[in-house]
C-alpha cells in the first residue's frame, strides 16, 4: 500500500511540472509581459519607463525560461517560469499582479467555497441516488417513463435558467432567499439556501438518470435472481445487494468531485456575490492576473490527481477483492 502510495505520488510531480509549462506557455503565446503591463497600467499611451518599472516590480523583467546572463544554475532558476511557477510545488504561490499574497486569499476563499459546494454535493447524492433506487423499484411503471423523461427535460436547460429562474421567483418576486450576498456564521445561513437548492435541482436531471442505468445494469445480474429465488424483498436486494456492488461506479465519480469542491463554483458564485475560490478565478481571468490563473490550475490538478489516488483506496474498502499492487 505504501510503496503504491509512494509512487502515485512520484508520477503526481512531471504531471504538475506539465502542467505548469503547459498553462505559462499558453499564457504567454497570448500575453506578453509588455501587454500584461499596459492591461494593468489602464493607460492608452503609457512610456516604455512605466512599463518596464511595472515589469521589475513584479518580477516579469527576466527572461522566460533560460537566462544566459546569469552565472550557474542560475541560468535556470533566475527566470520567470522558475519564480512564478517551479516554487508552487512547495506551495509558494506569491503574490497577485494587484500585491496581494495568493495563498492568503486561496485559504481566506475556501471556506465560502466549501460552505456552498460542500452541502450541494452531499445532498445532491443522496437525493439522486434515491430518486434513481425509486425509479428503478418501479421500473416498467407509468412512475419510471415519467420519471426518465423529467431526467431528460431537467439535463436539457442550462444552469442559467435555473440561477436566473430562482432569483426571480424565490427573491425577487416571493422573498423566500437574499438574492444574492455572504456572511460568515448562522446569519450566513440564509444565504446558503437558495445557491444550494439550486445547485441539487440542476444535478438531479444527469445524477439521477446515471445511477438509474447503473442500478438497472445490477439488478439484471446473477446474483439477483439468486437472491429473489432465496425469497429476499425488492427492497431489500436493491438495499443492500444492489447498492452495495453499484458501490465501485459511484465511488469513481464520487471522490474524484470531492477533492474539486474546494475550488468552488465559477458561474454560482460570481452570480451570487460568494467571495469563494470560483468567483476569485473569475475575477483574475477578467483582470489577466496571471499569477492567480496559473496559482488556481496548479491547485485543480493537484486535487484532481489526490482524487484519483482517493479513489483507487476507496475500491478497496468497498471491494476487498480488489488488491492495489505495490
Amino acid at each position: 500500500m505504501m510503496a503504491y502510495l509512494l509512487r502515485r505520488l512520484l508520477y503526481a510531480v512531471p504531471i504538475l511540472l506539465g502542467v505548469n509549462l503547459l498553462t505559462f506557455a499558453l499564457f504567454f503565446m497570448v500575453n506578453t509581459p509588455d501587454d500584461m503591463a499596459r492591461a494593468h497600467l489602464g493607460a492608452k499611451h503609457v512610456t516604455a519607463d512605466a512599463i518596464r518599472q511595472w515589469k521589475v516590480e513584479r518580477g516579469y523583467d527576466k527572461p522566460l525560461f533560460f537566462n544566459a546572463g546569469a552565472p550557474g544554475v542560475g541560468k535556470v532558476t533566475d527566470t520567470v517560469f522558475y519564480s512564478k511557477s517551479v516554487r508552487m510545488l512547495v506551495l509558494d504561490f506569491g503574490v497577485s499582479d494587484d500585491g496581494r499574497s495568493i495563498g492568503a486569499e486561496i485559504r481566506q476563499r475556501a471556506g465560502p467555497s466549501l460552505m456552498i459546494a460542500l452541502p450541494t454535493f452531499v445532498v445532491g447524492l443522496l437525493v439522486n441516488i434515491t430518486c434513481a433506487l425509486l425509479l428503478v423499484f418501479f421500473r416498467a411503471t407509468w412512475l419510471d417513463f415519467w420519471g426518465a423523461v423529467a431526467c431528460v427535460a431537467l439535463m436539457s436547460i442550462s444552469s442559467l435558467f435555473y440561477i436566473i429562474a430562482g432569483q426571480f421567483f424565490m427573491s425577487k418576486l416571493w422573498h423566500w432567499f437574499p438574492i444574492s450576498g455572504f456572511a460568515f456564521g448562522v446569519d450566513g445561513l440564509r444565504f446558503l439556501f437558495l445557491p444550494v437548492l439550486i445547485g441539487v435541482l440542476y444535478g438531479i436531471g444527469g445524477g439521477v438518470r446515471w445511477y438509474r442505468t447503473l442500478f438497472l445494469e445490477e439488478i439484471a445480474r446473477e446474483y439477483v435472481r439468486t437472491a429473489r429465488a432465496k425469497g429476499l424483498s425488492e427492497r431489500l436486494i436493491l438495499f443492500r445487494h444492489v447498492l452495495r456492488n453499484g458501490l465501485i461506479p459511484i465511488l469513481t465519480g464520487v471522490v474524484v468531485v470531492i477533492p474539486t469542491l474546494f475550488m468552488g463554483s465559477l458561474i454560482m458564485e460570481s452570480f451570487f456575490g460568494i467571495p469563494g475560490l470560483g468567483s476569485y478565478t473569475i475575477d483574475a481571468i477578467n483582470a489577466q492576473d496571471f499569477a492567480v490563473v496559473r496559482a488556481m490550475v496548479f491547485i485543480g490538478s493537484v486535487l484532481y490527481i489526490v482524487g484519483l489516488v482517493l479513489t483507487d483506496l476507496s475500491y478497496v474498502w468497498a471491494d476487498p477483492r480488489v488488491r492495489l499492487q505495490s
